[in-house]
């Protein structure tokens, strides 16, 4: 039985954009006889993706990320005869097996989130798969190396300028600092953020905090981003001294090992610290837990790391994206999310009608940006729709 969860009901009826697009499909069925494996967050708005794509005639074999699975999503889904494996899980060994399990399945087309998929196909390869989609900027810096490998359609959403300035800047920073509130209800006035990636994620991120008074400070490993970061108007400095002024710490770089055990001598006094990167290991939670006096519960969300010094550290989501985290998570904003799935729908399309095959071949066009022509049409569709500016 299909769930009537009301959080897909208001998601589905605000997302102009994919609905457009599913009447489209209805008609057009461009993935009949297809299926399409995704790994993805699974939540409301991922919802209307998958169900975008079932109505355009796709069989669909899914499976969601670490700690971000919801399991009323998962049920409307196998309700709407789509095929989910798995459900919520912190376990990185049963989401591997998952992943896995989607692959048996020998999908003709992978829509990935970091990358995950695409690795695992080259383990173990098999006839059929013509390409597919990579969501983040951590797959794509996965799948980079192995373009020599896979040489196949792989187009990159995260490098799609819409992506970048409307989801990641955008509503990655309003989710990131929503969450920050729900899971604390703690203030921002005059407290001292330390940002570490300022790339399109973390510009937002940094926006938002400053614009709710907080005192920001960024941090990059890039000099280039360094600078933009300064011009920009935040406070910059070296990694070790911010964070030892540092009353809130979010990383966002989309790399692994960004705060170490190494790292919990220069954070000071109850400080807070979250990840709003893809990967769940930006901070090594295990090896702060074994640092710790103790660890114990704070709120919903949140737990404290006692020090043997007295130290209060205070972890949120476990080092999850911390914006898909703690009670009640929403993630990205609808509208943002309605403009990054119309992208994912139209380039799974070319994809399948063979039309992006046309334009280049193999390495030429594996793991490379949107196509101009979709971006177009996503930025057209999107302001006829919801801004009503036609040109």
């Amino acid at each position: 039985m299909t769930t009537t969860d009301p959080r897909i009901a208001w998601v589905r009826s605000s997302c102009r954009l994919l609905a457009a697009i599913a009447e489209e499909y209805r008609d057009t069925r461009p993935f009949a006889g297809l299926t399409i494996g995704t790994g993805i967050h699974l939540e409301p708005k991922t919802a209307a993706l998958l169900e975008t794509l079932h109505d355009g005639g796709a069989e669909l074999v899914s499976t969601g990320n670490l700690n971000s699975t919801q399991q009323q999503t998962v049920d409307h889904l196998r309700g709407r005869g789509i095929t989910v494996i798995g459900g919520p899980t912190a376990d990185p060994a049963v989401h591997d097996r998952d992943l896995r399990e989607v692959l048996d399945a020998r999908p003709d087309l992978l829509l990935d989130n970091g990358g995950d998929l695409f690795a695992r196909y080259l383990e173990d390869p098999y006839e059929g798969l013509r390409g597919g989609t990579e969501e983040t900027t951590s797959g794509r810096d996965a799948l980079l190396p192995l373009r020599e490998r896979l040489r196949m359609p792989v187009l990159v959403i995260n490098d799609s300028p819409i992506k970048q300035f409307a989801e990641n800047t955008h509503a990655v920073g309003q989710s990131v600092f929503e969450s920050f509130l729900r899971i604390t209800n703690r203030s921002t006035g005059g407290k001292r953020v330390v940002v570490i990636g300022y790339g399109s994620c973390g510009r937002g991120v940094a926006a938002e905090f400053r614009g709710s008074y907080a005192l920001v400070t960024v941090v990059d490993a890039d000099p280039v981003k360094r600078l933009e970061a300064n011009l920009d108007g935040y406070d910059v400095r070296d990694r070790e001294q911010a964070l030892r002024d540092a009353d809130i710490v979010i990383t966002i770089t989309g790399r692994a090992g960004i705060l170490t055990a190494a790292d919990l001598d220069l954070l000071r006094d109850d400080v807070i610290v979250a990840n709003a990167g893809h990967l769940p290991w930006e901070i090594e939670v295990d090896e702060w837990r074994s640092a710790a006096a103790a660890v114990e519960p704070s709120t919903p969300g949140l737990e404290t790391l006692r020090m043997a010094d007295g130290r209060r550290i205070h972890l949120a989501g476990a080092g999850h994206m911390v914006n898909l985290a703690g009670p009640a998570p929403l993630g990205n904003s609808i509208e943002s999310m309605d403009l990054g799935f119309a992208l994912q729908a139209r380039c799974l399309e070319v994809i399948a009608r063979g039309d992006y095959a046309d334009e280049a071949a193999g390495v030429a066009a594996c793991v490379v940006p949107v196509p101009r022509s979709i971006d177009e049409a996503v930025a057209t569709g999107y302001l006829a729709s919801v801004a009503g500016v036609r040109v």
